[in-house]
């Protein structure tokens, strides 16, 4: 698996200046769709409950990140760094939006997931970058003792990713809240069409971005695959685990649980095609693919589950 997953690093997946408009514009009305869904009251109950909250966000944020390096470490001998990181960096990413609607489907706590989203996602501005500068750095550190692991000098720009994150999540997010208070009638008539008009956007975004590398794509698919789908397993046992262990109600550990699982890879992407973070000499085509994939299997894994247990009355 080693050897062949080392054949991805090479891949560099440039866009034009109008192509990287394009998916940043993309994004940014992805979050202004998730904005239109957050009412400032739905703050107000998770300060005045802060138990749920905390123990989501723990979940998502510390946890996840902590249990994907350790797996990084305990995989050391079976992926490359670059693969390693880009599972880093999905960790380090906040909640998708995708997962309003599974809990949705799930039976699940839906205002709890929309409150988690959030929270998650205005906290990415700062918890991002540091997530991945902090677990990514001590990464590094180790497999620079270890032999057969090569991974170039890797020196992001942290104030650039803050910059990047902010403005790809943060402006849209208040633009969205700001709209919403302000059209309330219209905010309802566009909620939902443009929830799936984000999610076609989003897969339409994946695919630009393999469309001269599909090929290669199909042909790793199978040690993607298995990285991904461990990960993200682990991603979700994580979220009930930890509701599990705080003693919380069926009906709410369905919602951290899917929220745990489910990660704005949208968001790792455009981190990565940005050349100002991620310079063009570095080889990163190993990241770019594991985040890639994460985008669109956390969605079959989590409709997975939510046919489950939208079979089942929550307790």
């Amino acid at each position: 698996m080693y050897e062949a997953l080392q054949q991805l690093d090479p891949i560099r997946i440039n866009f034009s200046a109008v192509g990287m408009h394009s998916i940043n514009l993309v994004l940014c009305f992805v979050m202004f769709g998730v904005a239109l869904n957050i009412q400032p009251g739905q703050f107000t109950k998770l300060i005045k409950n802060p138990k749920l909250p905390l123990i989501g966000l723990f979940s998502q944020l510390v946890a996840l990140p902590a249990i994907t390096f350790l797996l990084v470490i305990l995989l050391n001998d079976h992926i490359t760094a670059t693969v390693a990181m880009g599972m880093i960096l999905v960790a380090a990413c906040p909640g998708g939006n995708i997962s309003n609607f599974i809990s949705s489907y799930s039976r699940a706590n839906t205002e709890l997931a929309v409150g988690l989203t959030a929270t998650s996602t205005i906290f990415a501005t700062f918890t991002t970058p540091f997530n991945f500068a902090f677990w990514g750095g001590l990464y590094v550190k180790y497999i620079s003792g270890h032999a057969g692991h090569m991974l170039k000098p890797l020196t992001i720009d942290n104030w650039q990713m803050f910059e990047t994150v902010f403005i790809l999540l943060g402006i849209p997010l208040i633009l969205g809240i700001l709209f919403s208070r302000k059209f309330p009638k219209t905010t309802e008539k566009i909620k939902k069409p443009i929830q799936t008009i984000s999610f076609i956007f989003f897969i339409a975004m994946i695919l630009l971005a393999f469309a001269n590398n599909w090929s290669l794509f199909l042909k790793y698919i199978y040690f993607i695959f298995i990285i991904v789908f461990i990960h993200n397993s682990l991603a979700l046992l994580t979220g009930y685990s930890i509701a599990t262990i705080f003693k919380v109600s069926n009906f709410n550990r369905r919602t951290l649980t899917i929220e745990t699982g489910i990660h704005n890879s949208g968001l790792g992407l455009l981190l990565l095609f940005n050349p100002k973070i991620f310079p063009l000499n570095l080889q990163i085509g190993g990241m770019i693919f594991i985040v890639a994939w994460w985008g669109i299997w956390h969605i079959v894994s989590g409709l997975t589950i939510a046919s489950f247990w939208h079979r089942k009355e929550p307790t």
